[in-house]
């Protein structure tokens, strides 16, 4: 069924985790000095960012969603509404086919454990003054998933899951490596038994031998655990190794979806096309790569109708006034593109 904005891509009637036309603003309010000098006519008003607008994605159990843009397009900001962090400034977030916004306190404490986010910086995301002990051990001992006498064993075995030695869980994060760091964020995850986790750029901050091992130890969970991953990053070929479905967002909007290995063989909306043709191949080492000509409009004043249009080769009056809709142009495919629409297309 056509949402306002689009379609909800996936499956939503199996869908663990859904969100329907969610959109996150940002205000910064006029201070005093600002409000006062608005009255006497000066040219200042609230500033709105335009982070998340309008995205509507349904994700199945067991299935590994990559989530792909340039910096700022939102996906961060959508990453952290799904994970209960941010609330939804409009639209609604599903957890199992239930509101979460119209969920009691018991039903949301359940959802909130079962959506955990791994975060792109392991230091900084970690509490520098509690032992890995407690920060991995913490939250299961507070909502009941283990006792006192059982506290230790279990954050020994979280801790082994993660390929991390349990002798070392009275150290303090700034005593480990990024690496390690960020195996203990994934742990502090793992320990409330979720069912859904949202990496955010999780290897971005490390080196590339350990982003290998730790993309493998994702991909070694989601089979022991059977997770549900969101993961988001700018980094393609990791997206293209590790999800079943990649979805695209441009300047708060998703522009397209499709499975994976669709959608590098034949993207189809222009900013997909553009975004793949520069991720470098083996067989292409003498292709010269042209960057996306221009910048990513600032998410304050998005441009009107499609949000791409400023910066698109094929871009056509319709589409600097007309918001296109994501809808379906093959089976499991959808694209937000008014060249879908074109007979000559």
């Amino acid at each position: 069924m056509d949402q306002p904005h689009g379609v909800t891509t996936g499956a939503p009637a199996t869908a663990l985790l859904e969100a329907r036309n969610v959109s996150k603003r940002f205000v910064k309010r006029l201070d005093m000095a600002g409000r006062l000098a608005a009255r006497m006519g000066a040219n200042l008003r609230e500033e709105v960012v335009h982070a998340v607008d309008g995205v509507s994605l349904a994700i199945p159990a067991g299935e590994v969603v990559g989530l792909v843009g340039e910096s700022g397009c939102g996906k961060s900001t959508f990453g952290r509404v799904v994970a209960g962090i941010h609330p939804a400034t409009e639209g609604q977030v599903f957890y199992r086919g239930q509101d979460v916004g119209s969920m009691n306190a018991a039903e949301r404490a359940k959802a909130t454990l079962a959506v955990q986010m791994i975060f792109q910086d392991p230091f900084a995301s970690l509490n520098p003054r509690m032992r890995v002990s407690e920060i991995v051990g913490e939250a299961p001992l507070y909502h009941g998933l283990v006792d006192r006498a059982g506290y230790n064993d279990y954050v020994d075995d979280v801790l082994n899951r993660v390929g991390l030695d349990p002798t070392l869980k009275r150290r303090f994060p700034h005593q480990f490596s990024g690496g390690q760091r960020q195996r203990i964020g994934i742990a502090r995850a793992l320990a409330v038994k979720p069912e859904f986790l949202v990496c955010d750029e999780a290897i971005a901050a490390l080196d590339v031998s350990i982003q290998a091992q730790v993309i493998n130890l994702f991909m070694d969970l989601r089979e022991q655990l059977d997770l549900t991953y969101l993961f988001i990053s700018h980094d393609l070929s990791v997206v293209e190794h590790i999800s079943d479905r990649v979805v695209i967002m441009y300047l708060g909007r998703v522009v397209e979806s499709a499975p994976t290995e669709e959608l590098f063989r034949k993207p189809n909306h222009p900013y997909a096309q553009a975004l793949l043709a520069e991720v470098p191949r083996i067989d292409e080492r003498h292709k010269t790569f042209v960057a996306i000509k221009g910048e990513i409009p600032s998410p304050l004043d998005p441009p009107k109708g499609c949000h791409f249009h400023p910066r698109c080769p094929h871009a056509f009056d319709r589409c600097k006034v007309e918001r296109p809709v994501l809808r379906e142009i093959a089976p499991g495919r959808h694209a937000a593109c008014h060249l879908n629409d074109q007979p000559s297309v």
